[in-house]
């Protein structure tokens, strides 16, 4: 029986490193310990991948908590039953769980439901708060890097819609889409 680790962050910002101590102090080898800093929300992740090749029947994988592996249930379910048909445990160490025996895949399923239910919270939660703030006048995206003013004044002054463009170092078509949005 080999170990294995796999950590997960969900931004490049986050630290690994509680997990990896984590994995290390199981007895995880550090070369078997694989890593992602990014969403749970799908499977394809570098770290991810690399372990599913490593993996040999008779093998556990160590993970600090079932979100880690994942978020989505229906990806976390069809990772735990890949690992299962090649034989390969998965141990989630904070929750006290593995995959070993029946009830262990059952309490998974169950608990990566609860993971997939709570990301929806989260993206609730972001888009009610996003809603609110525009609500109060708050812009998002890219601000304008035109001065919509100065074309309409240079047009109103009779200049012609390439003479603008070049003037002001924008595209022609820039220059009508200004023109017809302020025409409304």
């Amino acid at each position: 029986m080999r170990l294995f680790g796999y950590a997960r962050v969900s931004t490049s910002q986050q630290s690994l490193d509680i997990q990896v101590n984590a994995l290390k102090a199981e007895g995880v080898e550090p070369n078997r310990i694989f890593t992602d800093k990014e969403s749970g929300s799908h499977v394809r992740r570098d770290g991810l991948q690399a372990l599913r090749v490593k993996v040999e029947a008779g093998d556990v994988v160590l993970v600090k908590k079932l979100d880690r592996l994942g978020r989505d249930t229906a990806d976390m379910i069809q990772l735990i039953k890949e690992f299962d048909a090649i034989g390969v445990a998965v141990r989630f160490l904070d929750d006290g769980i593995s995959t070993e025996g029946t009830m262990g895949k059952m309490v998974v399923t169950i608990l990566s439901a609860v993971a997939q239910a709570e990301r929806q919270r989260i993206l609730e939660r972001t888009n009610e708060g996003r809603v609110e703030a525009q609500a109060k006048g708050v812009k998002f995206g890219r601000k304008p890097s035109v001065d919509r003013n100065k074309v309409l004044a240079l047009r109103g002054q009779g200049v012609g819609a390439t003479a603008i463009a070049k003037q002001m170092k924008i595209g022609r078509a820039t220059v009508y889409t200004i023109i017809q949005a302020a025409q409304k």
